[in-house]
């Protein structure tokens, strides 16, 4: 039988897992966006808008995956809720700051360096958790 506490960190999981696929899914329908303006079937055609649209879904599948992952490994090594939370707010928020940095601006952004700063704060606390359950 699940216990309250797994259930509150897994519902926790499944909350920043499914914003964090939603961001995933904005992302790429601005790729398909700016493939169809530029008439362009693969790849970036030379066009900076399209290449900064495209690392920004590449970026973010790169690090919100294993960033899931570790929030559903997090609630099913019995990790608290407000862990999971933790971790997710940080994890989306530094995506959501990265992608914006890169479409927004060129070069480097305020954006992108917060953003990656999150993103290594969130998967570096569930890293060293997930460790710590592993091991305790």
């Amino acid at each position: 039988m699940m216990t309250e506490a797994l259930m509150h960190a897994l519902q926790a999981a499944a909350l920043w897992s499914g914003l964090l696929i939603l961001m995933l899914l904005v992302l790429s329908g601005m790729v398909v966006s700016g493939r169809r303006r530029h008439m362009v079937s693969f790849g970036d055609g030379g066009h900076s808008d399209l290449l900064a649209a495209s690392r920004a879904f590449g970026n973010c599948v790169e690090y919100a995956t294993p960033g899931m992952a570790a929030m559903a490994l997090l609630a099913l090594v019995s990790g608290q809720a407000w862990m999971v939370h933790a971790v997710g707010a940080t994890l989306l928020a530094g995506r959501i700051l990265h992608a914006l940095g890169l479409m927004l601006q060129t070069g480097p952004s305020i954006g992108r360096v917060l953003g990656m700063a999150l993103t290594w704060i969130a998967l570096l606390s569930a890293g060293v958790g997930l460790i710590a359950y592993g091991v305790l």
